[in-house]
């Protein structure tokens, strides 16, 4: 009878402290995650200054009653190897004007080792001039652990990974939401270029959070 006491009693603390630590785990917040993991901290550190971060390209461009169409496609790369496409996307819009909106988000000096804010780039949609925004061709899904910074990924739990993501994403309805933790996004990064065959139009992010395109001939 003892034995069996001692052996419901063990279950019960076990169990107890199980839920102890999922209650602990569970209310780790953003604040946490950022001072106490020195991983992710070097790793927000270690990302570069300039880098580019994907390219454009006109696949058909063509008149069809009256209206023209250009079919598109988009490659994100990664940053470490920009010839490695991470991900693809085939899109056609109306006209020959397209937008490609980005949510920047900056971490400011005070998280980065050498007190130089670093920025990173989460595409969000490509859509034409003929298009509202809202309707545009989803490129990234919101919440989503984007592929090109395996670093950061790296650095994380997969729980603080979830938490991490979800309150990067959630800036791009609250800009200033994580300010007061030197996180920050740099809203309305559209670029938006005419497309025209035989050029390709390569995105590049600066440390700030400055998003630009550049044109090169197509070999």
């Amino acid at each position: 009878m003892k034995t069996a006491v001692k052996g419901l009693a063990a279950v019960v603390l076990a169990a107890a402290g199980m839920y102890l630590w999922y209650v602990h785990t569970s209310q780790r917040t953003i604040r946490q995650l950022l001072t106490e993991n020195k991983e992710l901290q070097k790793a927000i550190s270690n990302l570069t200054f300039e880098e580019q971060i994907g390219y454009a390209k006109v696949l058909d461009q063509q008149w069809r009653q009256e209206r023209q169409y250009t079919r598109l496609v988009f490659v994100q790369t990664s940053a470490e190897d920009p010839s490695k496409p991470l991900l693809k996307k085939e899109v056609e819009i109306e006209g020959d004007i397209a937008h490609f909106d980005a949510l920047i988000v900056r971490f400011g000096n005070e998280l980065v080792m050498d007190g130089r804010s670093r920025a990173i780039c989460l595409w969000r949609r490509v859509y034409g001039e003929k298009m509202p925004p809202e309707d545009g061709f989803v490129l990234e899904e919101e919440g989503s652990h984007p592929p090109q910074y395996t670093n950061l990924c790296r650095a994380l739990t997969l729980r603080d990974k979830a938490l991490f993501w979800r309150e990067i994403w959630a800036l791009s309805n609250d800009p200033k939401r994580l300010e007061p933790l030197g996180i920050s996004a740099v809203y309305g990064n559209v670029v938006y270029r005419q497309m025209k065959p035989g050029l390709i139009y390569v995105f590049k992010q600066g440390s700030t959070g400055a998003l630009w395109a550049e044109v090169i001939p197509d070999l």
